[in-house]
């Protein structure tokens, strides 16, 4: 009972990962901003913007990380009941972080000029993944 349990957790979370999974991130908190920044050629003035998005992703990411060390550290996890309360909170900060991996990739997306953008697309055409709409101010 409890293996079957915590398989279906399991499976639960790794279909809904792969769901989200199709969006075409840059993850600009990640280390490679060296090489968003050559593949899209950014100017000054987006290496500036890229910087600076990537210090605020990086501050709101670590408050997230610290969400769910301490819902892991405080919430019980005697019963299969338990566990699958702990799972969909789990789940829900997980969902938060990549939502706010998003929010801040289409910030610095919504900076790249006509060209940047085309070229965003066609990477993520060809890695079979959903662009992040370009925002307009």
């Amino acid at each position: 009972m409890n293996f079957k349990f915590l398989l279906s957790v399991f499976i639960m979370t790794f279909l809904s990962v792969s769901a989200i999974s199709q969006t075409c991130i840059l993850d600009i908190g990640s280390k490679n901003v060296e090489n968003i920044t050559k593949t899209f050629q950014l100017n000054k003035e987006q290496i500036h913007s890229l910087d600076s998005l990537r210090t605020q992703l990086i501050s709101e990411r670590d408050l997230q990380e610290n969400e769910v060390k301490k819902l892991l550290e405080t919430h019980p996890q005697s019963t299969p009941d338990e566990l699958l309360i702990l799972a969909k909170k789990h789940k829900a900060l997980e969902d938060s972080m990549f939502e706010t991996t998003i929010i801040y990739d289409q910030k610095l997306i919504s900076l790249f000029n006509a060209k940047q953008y085309e070229r965003y697309v066609l990477l993520c055409t060809s890695a079979n993944r959903t662009p992040i709409s370009k925002q307009e101010e």
